[in-house]
C-alpha cells in the first residue's frame, strides 16, 4: 500500500510541478510587460518635456527670423502670421546700410577672433603644463582656475574699469580683446585639461624614444589629437565674445566707433521710434556667424564638450 501511495504522490508532483512552472513563468511575463509600459510611459513623458523645452526655446529665434522678412505693415498688424505672408528683403537691405553696421561688424569680428585665438594659446600651454608636469603649486593653480571661472563676471566691472582708466586704456579695443580674454580663459585651460589627460602619456614617450624633442613629440603627436576639444572651447569663446554686452557699455564711453554689434543693436531705432522689421533683420545677422560656426564644428562641438567635462 505504501509503495502504491509513494507513486501516486510522486505522479501528483509531477502534475503540480509544470503547473508552479506555468504560473511562474506567466507572473514573470506579466512583470516584464509591466516594466516595460512603465518605462515607455516615462519615456513619453520625457519626450514631451524634451519637446516643449525645445519649443520654448526655439520660437523666439523663429520669431526673429520670420519678423525680419516681414512688411512693416505684416510687423504692425494686430494678429501677425507666423509666417510671412509676402516675405521682403528690405530689412536686412535697411539694417546693413545703416550708419555704422559694418564698422561695428569689423570692431566684433576682430576683437572676438584675437580674444579666442590667444586664449587658445595660452589656455594650450597651461593646460599641457597642468596634465602632464608635476610642480610646486600646480594645485593652488588648478583651485584658482576653478575659482576664476565660477566668478560672475559683473563683479569683474568695476575693476576693470579702475584698471583700464588708470592704464588709459578706456575706449580701446585692445583692452576689451583683454578683457574677453581673461573671461574665456578659465573654462579653455579646464577643457583643454581634460583632454591633455585623456591622451595616454605613453603616447607621448614613444615620440620622445623615437627621436622627436618635448615641442615637436606634442606638435605632431598630441596636438592633432586635440582637435575636439580646440573646436569645442574655440566655439564657446566665440559665442561669450561676440555676445558680450556689459564690458562695452562700461569700457567704450566716448569713442561710439569702438563699439561692437550688441551695442550697436541696441540702440537701432530712428527718428520714429524702433523699426522692428529692421531691428530683427540686425539680429538675424549678428547670429549668423555663430549659427555659420557651430554647423562648420558641430560634428567635433559634442564630443569635445563631454569628452572634456568627463576627463581629467
Amino acid at each position: 500500500m505504501r509503495g502504491v501511495r509513494s507513486r501516486e504522490a510522486a505522479s501528483d508532483a509531477r502534475e503540480i510541478v509544470p503547473g508552479a512552472r506555468r504560473t511562474t513563468a506567466g507572473t514573470r511575463r506579466t512583470a516584464a510587460d509591466a516594466h516595460r509600459i512603465a518605462y515607455g510611459a516615462r519615456r513619453g513623458v520625457l519626450n514631451v518635456a524634451a519637446a516643449t523645452v525645445l519649443a520654448v526655446m526655439i520660437f523666439p529665434v523663429y520669431w526673429m527670423f520670420a519678423t525680419a522678412f516681414k512688411p512693416t505693415a505684416e510687423i504692425q498688424n494686430e494678429t501677425p502670421g507666423l509666417w510671412p505672408a509676402h516675405p521682403t528683403l528690405e530689412h536686412f537691405a535697411t539694417a546693413v546700410g545703416a550708419d555704422g553696421f559694418w564698422t561695428f561688424w569689423r570692431n566684433s569680428l576682430a576683437v572676438t577672433g584675437a580674444a579666442v585665438l590667444l586664449a587658445l594659446v595660452v589656455a594650450l600651454l597651461s593646460a599641457f603644463a597642468v596634465a602632464r608636469m608635476r610642480w610646486r603649486g600646480r594645485g593652488p593653480f588648478i583651485v584658482m582656475i576653478f575659482a576664476a571661472q565660477m566668478a560672475p563676471w559683473e563683479a569683474l566691472l568695476v575693476p576693470m574699469f579702475v584698471i583700464a582708466r588708470d592704464a588709459e586704456l578706456l575706449d580701446s579695443l585692445a583692452m576689451l580683446t583683454g578683457v574677453y580674454f581673461m573671461v574665456t580663459l578659465p573654462f579653455t585651460i579646464v577643457t583643454l585639461r581634460g583632454f591633455l589627460a585623456a591622451v595616454p602619456a605613453e603616447v607621448e614617450e614613444a615620440a620622445l624614444v623615437d627621436g622627436c624633442t618635448r615641442f615637436a613629440a606634442f606638435r605632431r603627436v598630441i596636438f592633432p589629437l586635440l582637435a575636439p576639444g580646440l573646436m569645442a572651447t574655440s566655439l564657446f569663446g566665440f559665442i561669450t565674445a561676440w555676445n558680450e554686452f556689459a564690458f562695452v557699455n562700461v569700457l567704450i564711453i566716448k569713442d561710439q566707433d569702438k563699439r561692437t554689434l550688441p551695442v550697436w543693436l541696441s540702440s537701432f531705432r530712428d527718428v520714429f521710434g524702433t523699426d522692428w522689421g529692421a531691428t530683427m533683420a540686425a539680429a538675424t545677422l549678428f547670429a549668423l556667424p555663430v549659427l555659420v560656426l557651430f554647423l562648420f564644428l558641430q560634428r567635433r562641438v559634442g564630443a569635445g564638450m563631454i569628452s572634456g567635462a568627463v576627463k581629467g
